[in-house]
């Protein structure tokens, strides 16, 4: 006897009673058997968020059109994902390789449930990392006046490639606001984030010569506005006047790739889910 397929939920809709027991009341009509189940109600949004794992005897089509029939009288949006497709993921980088290899070793170890279809870079540094793993590696140089050309590209990869996200390792290059709309809630940035902040060049040296305590990074929901998407998840890393700007960047290093592991691993596993500027994120 096989075991039952199993599934992943989550939908949003305006906070009102009875939908945990649609949806609940709807997976037992249908024989499924619930394995976790989260929710939340935003009171200032006046939204409810939920996710479901649950196990069935119905193939997704059919639990699909279930839910489909149940949404309109919940205004509810959804999505269901079998447990057993992996995302599909498209990295990109630029000659920084440590959130890279970092994900690499993660899906390698088996502690990240994806499959990383291809990597893209705008440098051809990286390559060798890339296919030592059996990837495929893409090395789309950038200018200003190849730009638009060079994103299409991006864009033919995700399409060829069926790519379910865009995982921006270290990719030292803004998205244009045409391709950051088509990437919508399925591209996620990792950047370094102090207290206070520093942009442009040499950040760590400027933390440094401001004597920081505290140094971060940030995962995030790509948008057009630079490095203003909704949070997924931030790490932060204790320093003090003993620390060279030399390791504050290798300290750096390491809190950039748990941040961006964690989202990628939340995204992934579907427990992130947008609420307007914000992300609801179901703690596993």
């Amino acid at each position: 006897m096989t075991d039952p397929a199993e599934y992943i939920l989550t939908l949003s809709c305006p906070d009102r009673p009875g939908v945990v027991a649609a949806v609940s009341g709807l997976l037992a009509a249908r024989g499924c058997t619930i394995i976790e189940s989260q929710q939340f109600g935003d009171r200032a949004a006046h939204r409810f968020f939920m996710r479901v794992q649950f196990a069935g005897p119905l193939g997704e089509d059919e639990i699909t059109s279930a839910f489909a029939e149940l949404a309109p009288d919940f205004a509810m949006e959804f999505r269901l994902r079998d447990v057993a497709r992996k995302p599909r993921v498209l990295i990109m980088v630029s000659k920084f390789d440590h959130c890279l290899n970092d994900l690499l070793y993660r899906v390698r170890a088996k502690s990240l449930d994806i499959e990383i279809v291809a990597v893209a870079s705008n440098h051809p540094d990286l390559r060798p990392l890339t296919q030592a793993h059996g990837i495929d590696y893409h090395h789309l140089p950038i200018t200003p006046e190849t730009k638009a050309r060079q994103e299409a590209e991006v864009l033919a990869l995700v399409e060829h490639y069926q790519v379910d996200l865009v995982v921006l390792a270290r990719y030292m290059q803004v998205l244009s606001e045409e391709l950051c709309e088509k990437l919508a809630g399925r591209a996620i940035n990792i950047h370094h984030s102090f207290l206070p902040s520093f942009k442009g060049a040499r950040p760590y040296r400027q933390a440094h010569d401001r004597g920081v305590k505290l140094i971060g990074a940030t995962a995030h929901y790509v948008t057009s506005d630079l490095d203003e998407g909704p949070i997924i998840e931030q790490e932060v890393a204790r320093v003090n006047h003993s620390h060279s700007p030399e390791d504050l960047a290798a300290i750096g290093r390491d809190v950039e790739c748990v941040a961006l592991a964690r989202a990628v691993t939340w995204h992934a596993e579907q427990r992130v889910l947008l609420d307007g500027h914000k992300t609801v994120v179901f703690p596993r």
